[in-house]
């Protein structure tokens, strides 16, 4: 049994969630979130809470029970608190700024690279080396942050590149003498 899947899921005041036609819709103040329902699981709108059940004993909605829980929960925190993502840039020369819908990156290479923040992110550049990405959609802020963060992944060596705020670089021993 599931022990995520069991608990409701709380809609707070000010947010509205509504199923048609297969679709779950939340809205609240930051905007609106649609998810697409699986047959295997049957969702129930009850008040103040949104109820998330395996339709039938079958392995799969098992399976995919605690998974849509959760996935509906984070469309209720989108759409209250909003995600962040904070990215580092560590190394002699690398930068970054945003410029409008843009992220102008300065990474060691012979060019800039410029990075186009697709529609529904927020990118903010509060220092040179400090990239915080934000939004409702949890999936696409990790995304969005993940592809910036692959143009120039943390080495192991000395550490330069671009991680997440919090990771842990495992750094390896330079050549004994």
């Amino acid at each position: 049994m599931s022990r995520i899947g069991k608990r409701p899921v709380v809609i707070p005041g000010g947010v509205s969630a509504e199923i048609s036609n297969g679709v779950l819709s939340v809205k609240g103040p930051k905007g609106t979130l649609t998810l697409t329902l699986r047959d295997e699981i049957s969702y129930t709108v009850d008040g103040d809470s949104i109820l998330v059940k395996p339709a039938n004993d079958s392995k799969s909605a098992r399976a995919f029970w605690g998974m849509q829980r959760t996935m509906v929960d984070n469309l209720v925190t989108g759409v209250t608190a909003g995600y962040t993502k904070v990215l580092e840039i560590t190394g002699v020369g690398y930068r970054a700024n945003a410029q409008g819908k843009n992220l102008k990156l300065q990474l060691g290479y012979s060019h800039d690279v410029d990075f186009a923040v697709p529609e529904g992110i927020e990118v903010k550049t509060p220092d040179n080396t400090t990239i915080e990405i934000s939004g409702i959609d949890k999936q696409q802020v990790g995304q969005v942050a993940a592809e910036i963060r692959r143009w120039r992944k943390p080495e192991p060596y000395k550490g330069k590149g671009i991680k997440y705020r919090g990771e842990y670089i495992f750094r390896k021993e330079g050549k004994k003498k």
